[in-house]
């Protein structure tokens, strides 16, 4: 299994926070592999609500049964392929974080949106809507994830001026939204394409807080080395 090659490989890394996203069907059987180990354990999705005629759905309560801590939100995919609004994504978040789970909270442009000069609405948009009603408290338990559509298993990849000029827009938005304290602490990743060869630039830059891993997490050699990047 993936989780124990990448649990024997990683297993020496204190300084670097470690967590995984299998599919729904997967996490109970990783959960167990993962048990006393460094490696963390999230779900890719879950709905809004924890009881109710929803046929197919996954609640918090259902993922944290299964052994997870942390839950991605509002994934481009999700956005994108599901149409999931806003709105919606929100309902999610606080859902989540009111079961106690750590939320990922994803947000980002497409092509289209960052060459019209619309980057900035729509990455505003997303963080003031996305985290409408989560109380200070609560942000502790929330890592937002800057992953440009564009750059999302198509091999491309932000630069680094493009990528730190997003963070640290975003990390500006958080402090609108709280105050300096709460920005400085909340830990903001970059998803798209991040692979062996690009990582140590990345988190080079002052706003870049770690990685949202695609295809490389597939790898566990490409995934401990991203794991173990270059701190400089």
């Amino acid at each position: 299994m993936l989780a124990d090659e990448l649990k024997d490989l990683v297993s020496g890394i204190d300084d670097a926070e470690i967590i995984v996203a299998p599919v729904f069907t997967s996490l109970s059987k990783v959960s167990h592999s993962l048990e006393g180990s460094n490696i963390q354990l999230a779900a890719q999705n879950c709905y809004c609500e924890n009881e109710g005629a929803f046929t197919g759905e996954v609640s918090p309560a259902m993922i944290q049964d299964a052994g997870c801590t942390h839950v991605i939100l509002g994934h481009s995919e999700r956005r994108h392929v599901f149409h999931e609004s806003d709105e919606l994504i929100n309902r999610k978040i606080r859902a989540a974080l009111a079961e106690g789970l750590t939320v990922i909270f994803c947000i980002g442009e497409t092509l289209e949106e960052r060459e019209s000069e619309k980057m900035y609405d729509i990455l505003s948009h997303q963080v003031r809507e996305g985290l409408s009603e989560v109380s200070e408290d609560q942000m502790k338990r929330v890592i937002i994830a800057y992953e440009p559509v564009w750059a999302i298993g198509t091999g491309k990849v932000a630069t680094t001026d493009q990528a730190e000029e997003a963070h640290a827009f975003v990390r500006g938005l958080v402090q609108g939204l709280y105050d300096e304290k709460i920005s400085d602490e909340t830990r903001i990743l970059y998803g798209g394409s991040v692979k062996p060869d690009n990582v140590d630039g990345l988190l080079a830059q002052e706003d870049i807080d770690g990685a949202l891993v695609g295809g490389a997490s597939l790898n566990a050699e490409d995934f401990n080395r991203i794991a173990r990047f270059n701190r400089g």
